[in-house]
């Protein structure tokens, strides 16, 4: 448990010395591309209003502005690890549509390239605002509620996000060997 002491000690001291801001900027920073733990931050916000240490309600606001308005476009495409995720985002977002917009909040790494596909798309703004801002509710409430549920044990939640994390590789390949395996199907057929 080392790790989630250290963790822990270094979100504390971020939120002792700057407050909601590291909610805004750790949320926003992530939508933006850059390699910013955004949940891990929410979660820690939850479990400090557990602790009465900040406000539930202004942590989730704060998520939600951050998350509504952290998409900067016009450097994306010049850092390759950040395009290589845009060609993923797209393939999801020309399948799904407005979907995409509201469950890539729900998935590192591809929301901040929602709102992008939407413009590269021509999804009709007022469409996109409504899922967007939509998507960002339900993400910035669904975790910061995981983190104040599990205030009252730091331990217990570093614990879930172990498991999660385990249960998220696990299905990972098994979509991976499905998306195989039909690919393996479709070319044999085409022969």
């Amino acid at each position: 448990m080392a790790v989630a002491e250290s963790i822990y000690n270094l979100l504390s001291d971020f939120f002792a010395r700057y407050g909601y801001w590291v909610v805004f900027f750790g949320v926003m920073l992530e939508n933006a591309g850059l390699p910013v733990p955004g949940e891990t931050v929410l979660l820690f916000a939850g479990f400090l209003a557990f602790h009465g240490q900040i406000g539930f309600v202004p942590a989730i606001l704060i998520a939600i502005v951050g998350a509504t308005v952290g998409f900067v476009d016009r450097f994306l495409r010049r850092i390759g690890w950040v395009a290589k995720r845009y060609d993923e985002a797209q393939k999801l977002f020309l399948k799904y549509g407005q979907w995409a917009v509201f469950t890539a909040r729900f998935i590192t790494g591809l929301r901040v390239f929602a709102g992008i596909l939407a413009g590269v798309l021509m999804m009709p703004y007022p469409r996109f605002l409504l899922f967007n801002f939509t998507g960002a509710v339900a993400w910035a409430v669904a975790i910061g509620s995981v983190g104040f549920f599990f205030g009252s044990s730091w331990d217990r939640l570093v614990r879930l996000l172990g498991h999660l994390d385990d249960a998220a590789l696990i299905l990972v390949g098994v979509g991976a060997l499905a998306v195989l395996v039909i690919h393996l199907v479709r070319r044999r057929k085409k022969s």
